[in-house]
């Protein structure tokens, strides 16, 4: 099944910018997405990663010492370096093609053709609108369509997609349509459970609120099919 893709359009003005009429902080507070893809420049790679941190380094030690903070303290001294190489080669490591997991698969052998779910696979990515936390739990499942998966290429696969600036909608449908892609089968089905630090820490400010989304293609469109995983989901599971 084909998802409907919104596009929103973004317009500046007098260096305000708007999105559908809305402004920028109603599209944060809505937790809008333009697209089904990451938005990325086209000179995105031409700077090394290096450049990338040398020049990060150097905004956010402005960024403080605007906010008024001494840099000459031993405890924030090293702050923009580790903030640099935190944002290139941790959290947002995931906007780098070059760090996609290589995925191999295997011939279905033994003949498993009922679903394969992977549960409570937990993960930390950043809202795009505020670069704040959102972190939980994503659930998903497949049906061979012949070839299967090490189950371990099924958390890298999310922790990919979820180590970059984020909206949990895309996250979730990005995850999905790569299962679909590299397993050759449209029966994918992904359930994200997130907190958002945008909602409980400004804002409304909402400590209880959680957000879930969910992906159904193939065989996981039929409600059986998409119950029985519901389920396995909801199963709890003790070791």
């Amino acid at each position: 099944m084909k998802q409907k893709e919104t596009t929103l359009n973004t317009l500046v003005n007098e260096g305000k910018v708007s999105v559908n009429g809305l402004s920028s902080e109603e599209v944060g507070d809505n937790h809008l997405m333009t697209s089904i893809e990451t938005p990325m420049r086209k000179d995105a790679f031409v700077m090394s990663d290096e450049e990338k941190m040398k020049k990060i380094e150097s905004h956010f030690r402005e960024i403080m010492e605007t906010l008024g903070l001494d840099l000459k303290d031993d405890s924030l001294a090293g702050t923009p370096e580790r903030v640099a190489k935190m944002y290139v080669k941790e959290i947002f490591s995931g906007l780098d093609p070059a760090n996609k997991p290589k995925i191999a698969l295997f011939n279905n052998r033994y003949q498993y053709n009922q679903m394969l779910v992977e549960k409570e696979i937990s993960f930390y990515s950043n809202c795009e609108h505020h670069f704040v936390p959102i972190f939980g739990k994503v659930h998903l499942a497949y049906i061979s369509s012949g070839k299967v998966i090490g189950l371990s290429k099924l958390n890298r696969i999310v922790q990919y997609y979820a180590k970059r600036p984020q909206v949990q909608e895309r996250f979730t449908v990005q995850i999905a349509k790569e299962l679909q892609e590299v397993l050759n089968t449209e029966s994918v089905a992904v359930i994200v459970d997130a907190k958002h630090l945008c909602v409980s820490s400004r804002g409304v400010q909402d400590a209880a609120a959680a957000t879930l989304t969910s992906f159904y293609g193939g065989k996981f469109l039929e409600e059986s099919t998409k119950q029985e995983f519901l389920r396995y989901v909801d199963m709890k599971t003790q070791y």
